[in-house]
């Protein structure tokens, strides 16, 4: 028997073709394999992958409660507004943490605390001294959702090595809603 070959051009295959040999029954089929263990490994990374995520998330959100809670005024008490308010409007010039401490329609009300405010920086440009507003005791008055706080400021200033000091006596009136909040302030007479 002779072979007999295609052509150079063909598309037939050079490759002989494979018989199983006579007398042997052809090979069973393959089982297939058990789920690879790559498949698991997955699962179990993105379950961890999940939990971390949450994790993250919770820790976020308890980030920003506490940082809420300690960094928001402490308006508890009508003398603990006040100090704090003298302390951000008097000594650090803050106008926006003192905001936070005034009622929502107090700006009639704390126009003689802003002319106070707007003397001293006058006369410190005017004669080249600075100011230093301190106060003692805050004495409170309360009846019911309103307060009144009394409070003696002691300005200060240095003058040729002499220390001189002016006494006022203040009145503040704090009014509670959710918290306590500046309304009014004026000399005490």
């Amino acid at each position: 028997m002779e072979s007999v070959h295609p052509p150079a051009d063909s598309q037939v295959s050079r490759v002989p073709t494979q018989r199983t040999p006579p007398g042997q029954a052809d090979a069973p089929p393959v089982a297939s394999p058990p789920a690879p263990r790559r498949r698991r490994l997955s699962v179990v990374l993105a379950v961890v992958g999940g939990a971390l995520a949450l994790l993250v998330l919770a820790g976020a959100a308890i980030a920003y409660v506490a940082y809420d809670r300690f960094t928001a005024p402490d308006r508890s008490a009508p003398d603990v507004v006040v100090d704090n308010y003298l302390r951000a409007y008097l000594v650090d010039h803050n106008d926006v943490l003192a905001k936070q401490f005034e009622c929502a329609d107090s700006s009639t009300g704390l126009a003689e605390l802003a002319g106070l405010r707007t003397d001293l920086s006058a006369r410190e440009k005017q004669f080249q001294v600075t100011f230093v507003v301190k106060w003692g005791p805050l004495e409170v008055r309360a009846q019911g959702s309103r307060a009144e706080v009394f409070v003696e400021l002691v300005i200060s200033y240095l003058v040729e090595n002499l220390n001189q000091s002016d006494h006022q006596r203040w009145r503040f009136v704090t009014e509670r809603d959710d918290d306590w909040r500046i309304c009014e302030a004026g000399r005490a007479s």
